[in-house]
Order: C-alpha cells, then structure tokens, then sequence
C-alpha cells in the first residue's frame, strides 16, 4: 500500500505511510476510531526512540524468535491496528515460526472478526483463529478475555503486539510466555511481558522474522541458550534511557 501523494524522498515518509495505513484500516472496518489514538501515542514514543530499532530492542527480537521456535504451541494475536499495518510481515513470521494466527480485540464484534480474518486471508494466511471464542482467559471482564481455545487458550508462547495492559498482565498470570511490543518502555504491557520488544512494529515484525530465518537450523540447546540468555530489565532500561537521553 502505498500513501496519497507521498513521496518516498519525504522525510516523514515510513510514519505519514502508516498514518494512512491506519485510516484505511479504519475506512476498511478493521480498525477501531480509538486506535488511531492508539497510534499517535505510539508514533511518539517512536520519535523520542530516534525512529530506529536500538540495540536492545533487536536483541528482544532475536530472543522473541527463538521463543517462538521452540514453542509447543505459539500463536501471533492480531488486533486491528495490527491487522491493518503488517498483515503480510504477520503472515511471514507465522510461516518462519509455525505459529498459529489468532484474531483478539478490545472493541470486538463478530462482523470487526470476520473482516480481520478475511483481510489476513487476503494476504496469504490461513486456518486464522479468533472466530470461534470457545474460551476465556481468567481475570479480565471486557472482550479481549475471549479466546479460542485451541489457539491463545492453549498456547505456551504469545506474540501480543500493540496490547492492553491488562491483558498483558493477564496472560503473564497464566504463565503464558509473552513477547509484546510496545514502544512505551513504562507500560504495563512491556513491563509484565517476558520479552518486551521496544520498537515500532513496523521493523519489530520483520526483523522477527529474519532473525527466526537466521535461527531455523539451530538445535534447542543454542534457542535456549538464546531465550536464558535475555534480560529483560536491561532492555527495558535501555529503552528508557534513550528516550531521556534524546
């Protein structure tokens, strides 16, 4: 997809692109109003992070592809915003990992679901899950608790990008292992997730992907060397370091 009137040589080109993104996603039903607030909250953590991805946050990828390598059972949850920026990148990194994609939302109606799943299906997913909300994770009261339950429900490693908070915290009680990314460092969600990825998911899903293509051959004592070697607290340090340092 590509913007109206755009140029590529435009300084602000990656993010007034995903700005239209966002208002297509939203024009096309995918996308709720609030996530375009959703959006620029993001969008500005992203300037005071440099609009790069910092070593850190690629190292929070790398470890997150090993996570999803390793998995029994991992699965990527799409919300709208998700749906409507990366649909091809969530599709490549659900081939690379062999996780399951699952459609899970805040503002959620049967109609929003099946709009998402046909806009995956569009970019070459298949057998999406979200639609059938045969289970409940504990704790929360609104309709992200919704899950499939052979999808998030029975899942050892979640990718939740761009998430509430407290299903973030919710998962985490589960013992699901979660990797977020959030360009927030103080948020609930990074501050609960496993693996908190402090990047723009724009470059946060592909690089995903390269390093899962990069890990693919690697036996389970490297992944886990990989996964035991991660600190979360240092890249989440690092994150806000930069921001204050800016």
């Amino acid at each position: 997809m590509t913007g109206p009137e755009i140029p590529d040589s435009h300084p602000r080109y990656e993010s007034l692109l995903t700005r239209h993104r966002i208002e297509a996603g939203v024009d096309r039903g995918l996308t709720s109003r609030q996530g375009l607030i959703a959006q620029g909250r993001g969008e500005a953590f992203d300037y005071l992070l440099g609009e790069e991805t910092i070593p850190s946050a690629d190292n929070a990828e790398r470890a997150a592809a090993a996570h999803l390598l390793r998995a029994d059972h991992a699965v990527l949850s799409v919300n709208g915003n998700v749906a409507a920026l990366v649909p091809d990148e969530i599709v490549t990194l659900a081939t690379a990992t062999g996780a399951d994609i699952e459609v899970n939302l805040f503002n959620r109606t049967d109609e929003r679901i099946e709009r998402i799943i046909a806009h995956l299906e569009e970019h070459g997913a298949e057998d999406v899950k979200g639609a059938t909300a045969d289970g409940r994770i504990p704790g929360l009261d609104h309709e992200r608790a919704k899950v499939d339950a052979d999808g998030i429900g029975a899942a050892d490693v979640v990718l939740v990008p761009l998430e509430d908070g407290d299903r973030a915290e919710a998962l985490a009680a589960m013992g699901t292992t979660e990797v977020v990314v959030d360009l927030n460092p103080m948020s609930r969600s990074a501050q609960s997730a496993a693996v908190p990825i402090i990047d723009n998911l724009i470059r946060a899903v592909p690089n995903m992907t390269e390093h899962a293509r990069e890990l693919a051959g690697a036996d389970e004592a490297t992944l886990s060397s990989i996964v035991d070697g991660f600190d979360r607290e240092a890249t989440l340090a690092a994150a806000e370091e930069r921001i204050r340092d800016l």
